[in-house]
């Protein structure tokens, strides 16, 4: 075998993020052998995690959804150590802060959502029964429902425009990474289902640990790390060093822009950019993990995550992270601090910068029809997955890399029962 040619798999899968671990994991369960090609130094794609001068700092603001079912199906949950956050948020508005609190798990803060605090009554009842009924209906049930925006949803629903603009809009905009309501109302009701059913937490360890998890289930060697790749050939793929790795089938579970490199002509979403800070303070300007969201749209969310996960943050320091749709641009740190000394109502002067990240194609744009699942087949012994081919979630990207390996299998099947009949 040549220097620069690898042994032979059965399948290649190309990115080693959630998808891509996914779609490996059930394909070496089946007794496939399988190479996962990651371009980076450590596995997760958009979920890791850094270490920076004692502090953990995801690579932008993620929060994890205990509620999702294949994180049921794959995920070792008490091994990742989760903190959770307050379930519900705190909302500033132009001259005050209003606490949303779901009154099923802190019965305490009830007197939260009496009527006229949060919204009048009658706004009370429609968001009553609009969570009523995504939380306790059947699943199938709301994938059967037409799509529309989510704007559209809850004004037929009977929230009131003023609900959405105190509530909904600053919420989901953090969601969804759009501030329009534009996204598939069938996709924000599966997500408020899901908050309303699960628990939005972190790892100890940060969000990075999830993949790693996935990854260190994987037989030893599975997955080779740094090595990008330049094209997919008749016989596997090719790397950017020249490597071959041949393979049957070459499965491509990257971003959308990768995919597309590789997989000329496939469709693509558009995409969604944010852009995370991080800022370290000597105290905590808030002293709970709770979610703080802006009604003005000054920045989409911010959190003291210390206080959610205290190794986040060393000894005698709090780290706050604050997430802006779209990229870094120049003074906007400066600004954002004084937004967010107004929305904390503390001085942010003494906060240390540590870090920004602008994530691309943090998530596929979703607007309706959005398919909640596309297929993955793109050709013979060619596949391709990602959230961008789903939802844009972790339970889209483990359901899409679920898929793949499926289609895989059954494709493997169907050629050997052809083979059987003309043998």
């Amino acid at each position: 075998m040549p220097d620069n040619q690898r042994r032979r798999t059965d399948v290649v899968v190309i990115g080693a993020g959630m998808a891509g671990l996914a779609c490996a994991t059930d394909l070496i369960r089946a007794g496939r052998s399988v190479r996962v090609l990651e371009a980076a130094d450590a596995v997760g794609g958009r979920m890791r995690t850094d270490r920076h001068e004692g502090f953990l700092l995801d690579r932008g603001f993620q929060v994890f959804n205990t509620a999702y079912p294949q994180v049921k199906r794959r995920i070792d949950l008490r091994g990742l150590r989760l903190r959770p956050f307050t379930p519900g948020a705190l909302v500033r508005t132009e001259d005050t802060t209003l606490r949303f609190t779901d009154p099923s798990r802190q019965p305490g803060a009830v007197a939260d959502l009496l009527p006229g605090r949060l919204a009048p009554g009658r706004d009370l009842l429609a968001l009553g029964l609009l969570t009523a009924r995504d939380m306790l209906g059947p699943v199938a049930g709301l994938k059967r429902r037409p799509d529309r925006t989510t704007l559209t949803a809850l004004a037929d629903a009977g929230i009131s425009p003023d609900l959405v603009e105190r509530f909904f809009r600053p919420f989901l905009s953090g969601v969804f990474l759009e501030d329009e309501l534009e996204t598939s109302s069938r996709f924000f009701h599966l997500v408020w289902r899901s908050m309303l059913r699960g628990t939005l937490c972190l790892p100890s360890a940060g969000i990075g640990a999830v993949p790693a998890q996935l990854a260190d289930g994987l037989p030893p060697d599975t997955v080779r790390l740094e090595t990008p790749v330049a094209e997919l050939t008749d016989d596997g793929v090719r790397g950017e060093d020249g490597t071959e790795w041949p393979a049957d089938t070459v499965v491509v579970a990257t971003g959308p822009r990768a995919a597309a490199r590789l997989l000329p002509g496939l469709d693509v979403p558009a995409t969604r950019t944010v852009t995370t800070y991080y800022h370290a303070a000597l105290a905590p300007p808030l002293r709970e993990p709770t979610l703080l969201v802006d009604t003005r749209r000054r920045f989409l969310n911010t959190c003291v995550i210390s206080e959610a996960v205290p190794g986040y943050a060393p000894a005698g320091r709090s780290l706050v992270s604050t997430s802006v749709l779209g990229p870094e641009l120049p003074g906007r740190e400066a600004t954002l601090r004084a937004d967010l000394a107004d929305a904390y109502g503390e001085s942010t002067s003494g906060w240390e910068p540590l870090a920004t990240y602008t994530i691309e194609d943090a998530l596929p744009a979703m607007p309706p029809p959005w398919p909640l699942s596309r297929p993955t087949r793109t050709g013979p012994g060619r596949y391709v997955c990602g959230d961008h081919r789903a939802t844009g979630s972790v339970q889209g990207a483990l359901a899409s890399g679920t898929r793949a390996a499926r289609d895989v299998l059954a494709a493997d099947s169907a050629r050997d029962t052809a083979d059987a009949r003309h043998g």
